[in-house]
């Protein structure tokens, strides 16, 4: 059975080109990401976050002392404040909460580590502000999941109090892109295929690290002693086995982990929540998480 918002928004996806160029790319994710502008009683200012441009948001009547760290997607070559600006809006309205979102630096002028280390940077600001860990939650979607995920690991190692919880959206964490529906399902994923991740992983790892490096794939890591997570992924999308078995992979090590499923839906469904039900559907379930583990 098929899903009419999503058809409509398919439709949207399909009339925009194919980019062929690293700067077309850019400017093609700003522009099919931000076609509904955020809730006009929503507050956006810009701040300097540890050396990184960011920017807060705060819906009215949210918690200031309360707070999403965002790291968008894009494959760590494209993505921006701008792209996903409504959907980071969007969750902390659902949350009750302040949001801090990053632009790290971006592949391949600047490949790993550069990204990680700009999320540290990002984190260290937000301890410095006087944000306790546990008052604190990471998220990202796509390469910004896999990026949240190397950033609990980097914490953990540098003996860093970790976040009260993480939230991943369609996260990218396989960079060898062993997973089965990288092809099962490229016929139904209007976004994401295997060249096109070839390319980005490729781009992203030129600084040096390799792909079988935890902080690049973070589903070859430890990752034991991680804070709760939840995964959102949809059911027609490249990327879902990625979810699926990183979901497996933390349970197994014994870690707090809720995977959600999401039918129809594509990759970061979440980012037009406005025009799907089940992106609106996404954005109340990871309100109420946050809020939830972010509360007391």
């Amino acid at each position: 059975m098929g899903n009419s918002d999503m058809d409509a928004l398919r439709a949207i996806l399909a009339a925009s080109p194919r980019p062929q160029t690293l700067a077309e790319r850019r400017a093609r994710m700003d522009q099919v990401t931000a076609i509904d502008p955020i809730d006009p009683d929503i507050t956006v200012t810009p701040v300097d976050a540890g050396g990184v441009p960011g920017e807060w948001s705060l819906a009215p009547g949210a918690d200031q002392a309360r707070v999403l760290l965002f790291l968008h997607g894009g494959g760590y070559s494209s993505g921006s404040l701008k792209s996903h600006r409504t959907m980071v809006t969007g969750a902390g309205r659902a949350a009750g909460i302040r949001t801090l979102a990053i632009a790290y630096r971006l592949a391949p002028e600047h490949p790993f580590p550069a990204a990680l280390e700009d999320a540290e940077a990002a984190y260290g600001f937000l301890l410095a502000q006087g944000y306790a860990a546990r008052h604190i939650a990471v998220g990202g979607d796509s390469a910004g999941g896999g990026l949240t995920l190397a950033l609990f690991q980097r914490l953990r190692a540098k003996g860093w109090e970790l976040p009260a919880c993480g939230w991943l959206v369609s996260p990218w964490v396989d960079l060898h892109m062993t997973g089965a529906s990288i092809d099962t399902k490229d016929a139904v994923d209007p976004l994401i295929h295997r060249a096109y991740l070839e390319m980005l992983a490729e781009a992203y790892h030129s600084g040096g690290g390799s792909r079988t490096d935890p902080l690049v794939s973070p589903l070859l890591a430890d990752l034991s002693g991680l804070p709760p997570i939840l995964i959102q992924v949809g059911s027609a999308e490249t990327l879902l086995d990625d979810a699926v078995r990183m979901a497996g992979r933390i349970g197994a090590c014994d870690g707090e982990v809720r995977l959600s499923i999401y039918p129809h839906m594509i990759h970061a469904w979440p980012i037009w929540y406005h025009r799907l039900a089940d992106g609106r559907r996404a954005l109340a379930e990871a309100g109420a998480f946050l809020g939830e583990r972010l509360g007391g």
